[in-house]
């Protein structure tokens, strides 16, 4: 592109967490890469996150451990002292992430707009990405690449590596090519979580309906086996219980290996649209708009308004953008008809099966 700046020597990317926010980054990171393969990057990353995206080719990683507290703190200084960056795209506004921007040394400093801006972000900051209203979380990080003078790529990249012994584990999971529904059922905000009873009933249904089988997964959390538990105990076929026995690459893998994932809007829900998976994603909680599956949102759940209606007072256009309607009672807005529809309309566009692993 003629009139594009030189590439800079380095550049520092800072996005700790969470799951999903990682995952909308990479298409960031890929870009970058395409755009200005000589340039050296560096992600500053939470250490969990890290275990999902540290294996991407041609990046530095410098894992930030939050459970350290101060110490955390002081060991990221040492890790930078004598470090200057020609950029650092400061991509989350949490006090937090905010403290940590400023061991690094930037020549420029490039974060958010006003608007998206809180907990002090625009102190740690000289330059601000371009204000614009009702962005998806994964546009509003392209919008980061506009002040280096790099294009937005028509299609998001992500091609997160997966090793082949996660590959195995799932194979081994979901041994065959029999279409699978993966159950994702818990997010970190349980106020976005789907009633146990109404996952085992779509479960029924993805079994007794389309002969599909159904896996459920989820952290070692106590309320993720609680939630596992009650599933099982509520559903009437039988259902691969995996929850708290994979890893972050091997669900990864799984996500993959599936023809359909159901989650609330979590951090699986965004690793399965990154592994091209499609997506019945329940939104009432929050908006689909800004939070949803990014590439296919044909079988989104939408019941944002319909909650902002009923708890906030007020349509959904009228609230501020990001605005969460976590409240109890939500997400019992969706109705188990609506989803189960969801998963006929997949398994009717993919010819009646879902995609082969």
């Amino acid at each position: 592109m003629n009139g594009r700046p030189s590439p800079p020597r380095s550049l520092c990317l800072l996005r700790l967490s969470a799951l999903g926010d990682v995952s909308h980054a990479v298409p960031v990171l890929r870009a970058l890469q395409q755009q200005w393969p000589q340039t050296a990057l560096t992600w500053i990353i939470g250490r969990f996150e890290h275990r999902l995206v540290g294996d991407l080719p041609g990046v530095e990683f410098i894992v930030f451990d939050k459970k350290q507290g101060w110490r955390g703190h002081a060991a990221l200084r040492r890790q930078l002292a004598g470090r200057r960056f020609d950029a650092l795209l400061h991509m989350q506004v949490a006090m937090r992430a905010n403290l940590v921007s400023a061991w690094v040394g930037a020549d420029r400093r490039i974060g958010y707009d006003r608007a998206r801006s809180k907990d002090l972000h625009g102190l740690f900051i000289g330059e601000r990405i371009a204000e614009r209203h009702g962005q998806h979380v994964l546009d509003a990080f392209f919008s980061f690449l506009e002040p280096l003078g790099l294009e937005i790529p028509a299609v998001p990249r992500w091609d997160i590596p997966v090793p082949d012994a996660a590959h195995a584990f799932a194979r081994a999971a979901l041994p065959g090519e029999q279409p699978t529904l993966l159950l994702s059922p818990c997010s970190s905000h349980p106020l976005r979580n789907w009633r146990a009873e109404r996952y085992a009933a779509v479960a029924d249904h993805a079994v007794r309906r389309h002969g599909w089988r159904v896996l459920l997964c989820g952290g070692p959390s106590e309320l993720e086996r609680r939630m596992g538990d009650a599933i099982l105990a509520a559903a009437r076929v039988p259902i691969i219980d995996l929850i708290g026995r994979d890893t972050i690459k091997q669900l990864q893998a799984l996500l993959t290996r599936a023809s359909a994932v159901l989650s609330p809007d979590s951090g699986p829900l965004h690793m399965a649209n990154a592994a091209g998976t499609p997506v019945i994603a329940l939104h009432a909680a929050s908006n689909p708009a800004r939070s949803g599956p990014y590439s296919e949102r044909r079988y989104v759940i939408d019941r944002y308004d319909a909650a902002a209606r009923k708890f906030l007072g007020r349509p959904a256009e009228e609230l501020p953008w990001g605005k969460k309607v976590e409240v109890d009672g939500a997400m019992d807005l969706i109705e188990v008809d609506a989803v189960t529809a969801a998963l006929d309309r997949l398994v009717a566009d993919r010819g009646g099966r879902g995609h082969s692993p």
